[in-house]
């Protein structure tokens, strides 16, 4: 085989889907927390959030990163089930968006950070300290 054919879509290595318990708060007829099953997100997925989520700072004329809407997003991006846009879901939350639903169904801080750290360390996105730092000084 060449080099070139290692390169080719069909021999590149795909990441498999993942489940994680997003929160104690919904079990199960056992009382086991349910799991939520994972994708990654691909890199123009990523790049179409995170332009979405850059906003003009009127006050320092500087572009920055909303982290916490860019999250919200990506985590919203990455879960297959249970699906996050089922109107019937969304419905009983009364919300309009996944990144809503995905809060109050994940309606406890810990387990919501927890959960974005997951999909974070999963996808392996991460807002850098640099971003971090820059959006402290806008």
């Amino acid at each position: 085989m060449s080099e070139l054919a290692f390169f080719l879509k069909e021999n590149k290595v795909k990441k498999d889907n993942v489940h994680f318990a997003a929160t104690q708060s919904l079990v199960n007829a056992d009382g086991e927390p349910l799991l939520w099953e994972l994708r990654p997100v691909t890199t123009r997925e990523d790049e179409a959030v995170r332009e979405a989520c850059t906003v003009y700072d009127s006050a320092t004329g500087r572009f920055r990163l909303d982290a916490g809407q860019y999250m919200a997003k990506i985590a919203a991006l990455s879960v297959v089930e249970p699906n996050l846009y089922n109107a019937n879901l969304q419905n009983s939350y009364d919300v309009s968006t996944p990144e809503e639903l995905i809060r109050e169904m994940i309606d406890c801080p810990a387990e919501y950070q927890a959960f974005v750290k997951f999909v974070q360390r999963f996808g392996e996105v991460d807002v850098s300290l640099s971003e971090r730092v820059e959006q402290a000084k806008n």
